[in-house]
Order: structure tokens, then C-alpha cells, then sequence
């Protein structure tokens, strides 16, 4: 198991070397990998792509996937390819589709065709006064006067 994603993460299954793999029939968010230094860091991946398909089996992996050839290109040959996959439980499509542009705009992986940012402008958020948010007592009393002062 691997964690991908911002904070805690989804606990993705794998990574599994991407040759090989059969793909079974689930809908799931997958992630390709790779290893940038095999020899220096073996347990270190690089996220180069994610996706999603409504059945992986038809999402024409392993290699028949309409960006395998970028894969192939980053990771320097097929053989160093991974592949890690969440079934996301109880998900739907809809759900599905924003874990994978969270996990696109965290990792800004080379070979998908889209990038989103995870920044926020202030006018976004914007900023706000209540008079709730201000102290609980005031300088007057009650009749009006100062503090320690009163009607004469």
C-alpha cells in the first residue's frame, strides 16, 4: 500500500510493476509511477500520470492506454513503470474525477493532459467583520456615563 494524495492521503494498492499487470474489473483511480533513482532510493516514486476508468479493463492498460507512450518516455523504459489503484468505496464517477484533480494538482505528474492548481486567491475567500467578533463590554456603563463615573 501506498498514500497518495494531500494530508492523510488514499491508501492506494501497490505500487506493482506496470508490465505484467492484468487489470481487474473495478472502477478505480490509478495512479502510474516510476523510479527515478532505482539503484539510490528503490522505495522512492515518482507520480508521472493519473486517471481513472469506470472498469480498468477497459481502460487499455497496460500498455495500450492512449499516454503509455509518454509513460514509456519519462520513466525511460517500460519496465521501470508502476502502477498503484484505489477503488474509491462507494464512489462514484463524479468522485472519482475529483480525486484524480486533487491528486493532479498536488503531484503536477508530466503526462496528464490536464494540470489544476491547489492555490487560493484572497478574493476567493475574502475577509469579513462581525460586531459578534468584538469585545463583550463597551467604556459606558449602563446609564450612559464613563467608567467610574456617574450622573451628578
Amino acid at each position: 500500500m501506498i498514500r497518495l494524495g494531500s494530508l492523510a492521503g488514499y491508501p492506494f494498492e501497490g505500487p506493482r510493476v506496470l508490465g505484467g499487470w492484468t487489470p481487474p474489473p473495478v472502477a478505480a483511480v490509478f495512479a502510474i509511477l516510476y523510479r527515478a533513482d532505482p539503484h539510490g532510493a528503490p522505495r522512492a516514486y515518482a507520480v508521472i500520470d493519473v486517471d481513472h476508468a469506470d472498469d480498468l479493463r477497459d481502460a487499455g492498460l497496460p500498455f495500450g492506454h492512449e499516454r503509455a507512450k509518454c509513460w514509456e518516455q519519462r520513466a525511460g523504459n517500460k519496465w521501470n513503470l508502476h502502477i498503484c489503484t484505489y477503488e474509491v468505496p462507494g464512489g462514484r464517477r463524479s468522485h472519482r474525477e475529483q480525486i484524480v484533480q486533487e491528486l493532479v494538482a498536488v503531484y503536477r505528474p508530466g503526462c496528464s493532459p490536464e494540470q489544476f492548481d491547489q492555490h487560493w486567491e484572497e478574493e476567493w475567500i475574502g475577509s469579513y467583520r462581525a460586531t459578534t467578533a468584538g469585545p463583550l463590554t463597551t467604556a459606558r456603563d449602563l446609564d450612559g456615563s464613563a467608567p467610574g463615573q456617574r450622573p451628578g
